[in-house]
């Protein structure tokens, strides 16, 4: 009987090499926001969600790709330093908050002036981008992206999530009485 003929160990890594995924541009598919109801945020109500359908897709080379997110992140960036100017202007018209000022209240961003802001000397990679969003601000994305009626419930319910994760486990002290247990009763090992 004869062997079958022996390929050479080059020829099987030049096969293998003509097998790698190879990404050359980035697709990116674009939702309407709308109310969640599928995460908890860590305060307040209205969480944010999508449509259940995207309303539009854009496909980027990974360089076009990669300028847009530096644009994108600049501008957050610019956003979220305007915020902490406000705040520290108001800060300090009410002396860290010990004194009531009106000129402090009718403060908003539009009082910050783009030229406080310096984004260009701050390395956009290194900042954290993902931070809660306070409910008010929020709220404002939701009716900016046409949500009418925010479901109040919503609300209710968020709150009732958060207090039950404050308490987690049972009361068992050396024994478990699965009578009595908590977690026994869930159907879930004792903690």
């Amino acid at each position: 009987f004869a062997l079958p003929a022996a390929t050479s160990i080059l020829k099987r890594q030049k096969q293998l090499r003509r097998k790698n995924v190879r990404f050359d541009q980035v697709t990116v598919y674009y939702f309407a926001r709308r109310q969640g109801f599928t995460s908890v945020p860590s305060q307040g109500g209205s969480s944010l969600g999508m449509a259940q359908r995207h309303n539009s897709v854009r496909r980027y080379t990974l360089c076009e790709f990669a300028q847009e997110q530096e644009v994108n992140h600049r501008e957050i960036l610019r956003e979220h330093l305007k915020e902490e100017k406000l705040h520290a202007k108001k800060m300090k018209l009410t002396k860290n908050g010990t004194v009531e000022s009106e000129e402090a209240e009718g403060l908003t961003l539009e009082d910050v002036s783009d030229d406080d802001i310096d984004v260009e000397n701050v390395e956009v990679d290194d900042y954290f981008f993902l931070q809660p969003l306070p409910t008010k601000r929020r709220r404002a994305l939701l009716r900016a992206s046409g949500v009418h009626r925010i479901d109040a419930e919503e609300k209710q319910e968020l709150r009732a999530i958060r207090l039950s994760r404050e308490e987690c486990g049972c009361d068992c002290r050396l024994y478990c009485d699965p009578e009595a247990c908590a977690c026994s009763q869930a159907g879930i090992k004792c903690q």
